[in-house]
């Protein structure tokens, strides 16, 4: 089964949860931190749109994807920071207690009926002038109280410059500050309401606005951070262009919104262009540049029965198409909407650092109140000082860096993944990659093509006329459609076959015809021997090519046979690569196969793979998937049928073939592998070392920057603006370094090594 079907067939999977729900059909349920992966079933097209005017950083995105974590019908979550609005799809009977939950985590819905249209660049100018606006003026008190500390009434004008500062920088800080407070919330609005307004109090007017307006510029570095890094997964939906030549009733070609294009309509693609839609191909042969779908760095020759997909390159020739998909749902769409579903699902480190924050942030509230009020008593200092060191600690301890490093980070890991054409389906598998010690690989279609071909003919008998013979093994193996047959006439690649009189099929035997008046079959080992027809020699031929894991099939006439005929499943060009790929990251290889042992251990010994288990039902490779795990072994399992599928489910993680896969397998897998390509295996184990190293720099860095400045702040050495600067870089260092994952990500390059 191809991508197209395969991706359409149902919704994508949605991370991070188990569970029902909805309090009208069903109850919420409990969020899973194993298994985070749940299929949906509802259908495409109930969106709540909300407008959440308190939703402005990354951190407040993560508060409001744990406070929907129970609700397992959300198909999709959509945020987008800027505009400060998000995008839910999930049934009509789900939105009330959806809206509840929201506001209980501190967060005022506005429900909007339509989806509304922003002008990102304006709004981004104007969220950028804002907190710009407020550092001016933050820099203006701080001018007055250098220029004239001990004036009142310049103390006073001071004081009101600061709060216009404030104003303009942090009322919504305060506003969600004081409504956790309420809650009994420490989170990091609260910290920053408890030390401006504290150092405002102690007359520190002019670091309080400084800091305000600092924190408020930082939130919007951090926002646009994690926006770029979603963007680099968004950006392939712009790939798909707005409009398509369609063909219309009258037999004239029009250009009309792809969006308007219903399925069953015939598009046409000219060179260079790229592809509106998903169809298949109806007339014209043309080579097509899939690398934005599948990552393939060589063009794919298309012809009539071949699928195609929006966001491809046509290069030779104009190419028909009939479409089979609508815009909203192409296999570049569905892929968007899956990554999109697996940035909610958190990964093992991010949940680390969830829990983290979550006793991190109230112990250092806890320890500057402890240091103001015990700082006098035990160590004799001054009670404003105790009190603004306390503040200057609240400060540093805003886990802003720390919460920020994660999400970028694997959002960053998804984008790159998604470009190479590997299709992750949460954050959990990005990171859990990395412990694999063993991949379970099916052969047919994983390790091999999985279409049988001609690999050998062989002439039989003295000085036969190779051309007519081959003409009439052609005539009779295109009356067929085995496999065997199929692979025989296609290789052989005759023009102009003779005619087939009297043609019938052997069961489990062949087939057998007249042509120009005279008897003939073609067929496998048993019915020749059956005939009497199999000489020692022939035997002898026959048994070495089956040895070599070929299907024989032997065409006769009615006294001798003719000519043999090997036919074989080949291994992909990737596969010997993947393989040795694997081994040096030390990952042990073992094949699973319903195949017999001989085409197995031939097919093995090819590519490199030494621990061979052939003859296998669906169970016995779900049996073998156990017996590894248990050894305490981290298994994949790497197939691309449905005999493959309860195995895939049962592994460690399940890597799909996207291409050759069934929709069974594509749905059990964790991990999809949209062009087939077997080195895409190790490439994604690189890519998780690469993920879970960045995630621990990031933690190092933020956590080490507080600490630095804790002591500092300790000694008097440090000061709120300081503090907030320091908050302020350790953002930037764990965003900047997250990012480095999309770096070398590009379609058609190899990601780096770390």
């Amino acid at each position: 089964m191809s991508e197209h079907q395969d991706l359409h067939s149902n919704p994508p999977l949605r991370a991070g949860s188990s569970g029902c729900g909805c309090s009208s059909a069903c109850q919420p349920g409990l969020a899973s931190d194993t298994r985070d992966d749940l299929q949906t079933q509802q259908p495409p097209g109930e969106v709540l749109r909300l407008h959440l005017p308190a939703m402005d950083c990354p951190t407040e995105e993560g508060q409001i994807r744990r406070a929907l974590e129970r609700f397992t019908r959300i198909r999709r979550l959509s945020f987008d920071l800027p505009a400060r609005s998000l995008s839910i799809e999930a049934p009509v009977e789900c939105w009330d207690d959806i809206e509840a939950a929201i506001g209980t985590a501190g967060f005022k819905a506005e429900r909007l009926v339509t989806e509304v249209q922003v002008d990102k660049a304006a709004l981004a100018r104007a969220q950028f002038l804002r907190p710009v606006a407020a550092l001016a003026v933050a820099m203006m008190a701080e001018a007055i109280a250098y220029i004239s500390p001990e004036a009142l009434l310049w103390k006073l004008v001071g004081m009101a410059v600061a709060g216009i500062a404030i104003a303009l920088s942090g009322l919504s800080v305060f506003r969600k500050g004081v409504a956790a407070l309420a809650r009994g919330q420490l989170n990091i609005n609260a910290l920053m309401s408890v030390a401006v307004a504290g150092a405002f109090v102690i007359g520190q007017w002019p670091e309080a606005a400084m800091v305000m307006a600092l924190y408020a510029i930082a939130e919007l570095i951090e926002a646009r951070a994690v926006e770029r890094a979603r963007d680099a997964i968004k950006s392939l939906l712009d790939l798909s262009p707005q409009e398509a030549e369609v063909l219309q009733d009258d037999g004239e070609w029009r250009v009309m919104l792809a969006k308007e294009v219903a399925v069953g309509t015939v598009v046409r693609v000219r060179p260079g262009e790229r592809l509106a839609l998903d169809g298949m191909v109806r007339n014209g042969r043309s080579a097509v540049d899939q690398s934005p779908v599948t990552g393939e760095s060589m063009p794919v020759e298309k012809g009539p029965g071949d699928e195609v997909f929006a966001g491809t390159i046509n290069q030779d020739a104009a190419l028909e198409f009939e479409v089979t998909a609508p815009a909203t749902d192409t296999v570049l769409a569905r892929i968007i909407h899956t990554v999109e579903a697996a940035e909610g699902s958190r990964a093992p480190t991010q949940r680390f650092v969830d829990r983290f924050a979550a006793i991190y942030t109230p112990a250092v509230f806890v320890l500057a109140l402890g240091l103001a009020l015990a700082g006098p008593l035990l160590f004799g200092w001054a009670w404003l000082s105790s009190v603004y060191k306390a503040l200057v600690i609240l400060v540093i301890a805003c886990p802003c860096a720390l919460v920020i490093s994660t999400p970028v980070t694997v959002v960053s890991g998804l984008a790159a993944a998604t470009r190479r054409g590997i299709l992750i389906k949460g954050g959990v598998y990005l990171e859990e990659a990395r412990k694999l010690r063993a991949v379970a690989l099916d052969k047919t279609g994983t390790v091999t093509e999985g279409r049988p071909r001609l690999v050998a003919t062989v002439m039989l008998g003295d000085m036969p006329d190779e051309a007519a013979t081959r003409r009439i093994a052609a005539a009779l193996a295109s009356r067929s459609d085995h496999p065997v047959s199929r692979a025989i006439a296609s290789g052989l690649a005759v023009q102009g076959v003779p005619d087939v009189t009297d043609f019938g099929a052997e069961a489990g035997r062949g087939v057998f015809g007249q042509v120009d008046g005279h008897d003939y079959v073609l067929g496998n080992h048993r019915w020749i021997h059956e005939r009497n027809q199999c000489s020692a020699t022939l035997e002898s031929l026959m048994s070495s090519h089956e040895r070599q894991g070929r299907t024989i099939t032997v065409l006769a006439d009615a006294g001798k046979p003719l000519a043999l005929f090997a036919v074989a499943d080949t291994v992909k060009a990737s596969s010997r690569e993947a393989i040795a790929e694997l081994a040096v990251l030390g990952v042990r290889p073992v094949m699973l196969t319903g195949d017999n042992p001989a085409t197995a251990s031939s097919i093995a010994a090819e590519v490199g793979i030494d621990d061979v288990r052939a003859n296998l039902l669906p169970q016995e490779k779900l049996d073998a998937i156990r017996r590894l795990a248990d050894s305490g072994t981290t298994v994949a399992m790497v197939g691309d049928g449905i005999n493959d599928a309860p195995a895939l489910a049962t592994a460690s993680i399940g890597f799909a073939m996207g291409g050759m896969g069934t929709h069974t397998a594509m749905e059990a897998a964790d991990i999809v592998i949209m062009n087939d390509d077997l080195r895409r295996v190790p490439e994604t184990i690189r890519l998780s070392q690469r993920t879970h190293a960045i995630l621990w720099q990031n933690i190092t860095l933020a956590l080490g920057i507080k600490l630095v400045f804790l002591f500092l702040a300790i000694f008097d050495s440090a000061t709120m603006w300081m503090a907030v600067f320091a908050d302020m870089g350790a953002s930037l260092l764990v965003v900047g370094n997250g990012l480095r994952l999309l770096r070398g990500s590009k379609t058609g390059g190899r990601l780096p090594h770390f």
